[in-house]
C-alpha cells in the first residue's frame, strides 16, 4: 500500500492525472489509480480530486493518501462464509452455492463472496488462475442462481479445465422452473448482447437492432444456445432440464424469457413476482468434464436441489 506519498509533476506537456499516476506508481495499476481518486485519496495542489481525466501541469503538487499496489489485488479469505463442498481431490473443488451469493468479489475489499470463503479455507486457491478475483474459479454463476461452481487447486489443473469451458465442450445442465406450459423439447440459438440501458441485462440481437440499430451498434455480440426438455408440469409452471455449453451472461434467463417461459419469479426478465419468493427458481445441476489431456475419463459433479425446487433430479 503506497501511503502519503509527495510527487511534482515535472511533464512539459499535459497528462491526465490517472494515466499520470499509473506511470509513476509502477507497483500499482490504472484501475486503482483511478479507484483513489474517486475515493478521494489523491490530493491535486492542495484540493481532494476525484476526477480521473483531470489534467495535470507542469508544476502541479499531488498527494496521494493512500493507494493500492498489483500485489493486493487478490481475494481476501473470509472464515464467516460458510461453503457447501460436495466433492474434493487435489486437483478440483465443486460446490453447492446459495442463490443470493456472488460467486467472486469485484473489487479486493470485498467479502463475502463464495470465493472469499474457499480462499479462507483452501488458501493455495489465491495464486490459481489467470484472473485474481477470480481465485481458481473456472466459471461463474450469477448470484441469484444456486448450484454447482467448479475450482481448480492447482495452476495446471486450471490451464487443463478451463480450456475446455473455453471451447465449450463442458456440458452443463440447470433445472428452470419456467412460466408456462412447455410440452415439448426444444433449442434456443440467439445472438445476445448487453442492454443499452443496462450492461447486467442481455437481449437478442435481433430485439437490439429492432429498437437500438439506427442509431448505433453493439459493442461486442455473443453467441448463445440452450437446449431444453420438460420434466414436470405444475399448473401453469413447467420444471425444465436445461442444457447449455455456451457460457453468456443470463444466457438460460434471457432465451428463456425470449421463448415466452421466462424462469418463476425472475422479474428481472418481465416473470411475474411471487409473494415471499426472495429468488428466481434457477438451479446449476451439474457439470461434464475430462479430467486427462487425452479426453479421458469423464467425471460429471452435482449440486443437489435445493429444497425451493420441490423436485427430485430425472433419471
Amino acid at each position: 500500500m503506497i501511503l502519503h506519498t509527495t510527487v511534482t509533476f515535472t511533464k512539459h506537456e499535459e497528462m491526465r492525472l490517472d494515466r499520470f499516476l499509473a506511470e509513476h506508481f509502477s507497483t500499482s495499476t490504472r484501475t486503482f489509480c483511478q479507484a483513489a481518486i474517486e475515493a478521494g485519496n489523491v490530493i491535486v495542489n492542495g484540493r481532494k480530486c476525484g476526477t480521473k481525466a483531470t489534467k495535470l501541469r507542469t508544476g502541479d503538487t499531488l498527494i496521494v493518501l493512500q493507494l493500492a499496489e498489483a500485489s493486493e489485488n487478490c481475494v481476501q479469505p473470509d472464515d464467516t462464509v460458510n461453503v457447501d463442498v460436495v466433492y474434493e481431490d487435489a486437483e478440483v473443488i465443486a460446490v453447492n452455492k446459495p442463490a443470493g451469493q456472488a460467486v467472486h468479489p469485484l473489487l479486493h475489499t470485498e467479502l463475502g463472496t463464495l470465493m472469499n470463503g474457499l480462499v479462507a479455507r483452501y488458501p493455495e486457491l489465491a495464486a490459481i488462475g489467470d484472473q485474481p478475483l477470480m481465485a481458481g474459479a473456472l466459471h461463474r454463476i450469477d448470484s441469484g442462481t444456486s448450484g454447482l461452481v467448479l475450482v481448480a487447486r492447482t495452476q495446471a489443473a486450471f490451464d487443463h479445465l478451463r480450456e475446455q469451458f473455453a471451447k465449450q465442450t463442458v456440458d452443463k445442465i440447470y433445472y428452470a422452473l419456467v412460466e408456462g406450459v412447455v410440452k415439448e423439447p426444444g433449442k434456443l440459438v440467439h445472438e445476445l448482447v448487453h442492454g443499452p440501458s443496462s450492461q447486467c441485462k442481455m437481449m437478442p440481437l435481433d430485439t437490439w437492432r429492432a429498437d437500438h440499430g439506427k442509431w448505433r451498434a453493439p459493442a461486442r455480440i455473443f453467441h448463445a444456445e440452450t437446449f431444453y426438455k420438460p420434466l414436470e408440469q405444475r399448473g401453469n409452471h413447467t420444471l425444465l432440464e436445461v442444457l447449455i455449453r455456451t457460457g453468456v451472461t443470463h444466457q438460460i434467463r434471457c432465451q428463456l424469457a425470449t421463448a415466452g417461459h421466462p424462469i418463476v419469479n425472475d422479474t428481472w426478465y418481465g416473470a411475474k413476482p411471487v409473494a415471499r419468493l426472495d429468488r428466481y427458481l434457477l438451479h446449476s445441476f451439474s457439470a461434464t468434464i475430462t479430467r486427462n489431456t487425452d479426453g479421458h475419463p469423464t467425471q460429471a459433479f452435482v449440486a443437489p436441489l435445493p429444497n425451493i425446487m420441490d423436485v427430485s433430479p430425472a433419471s
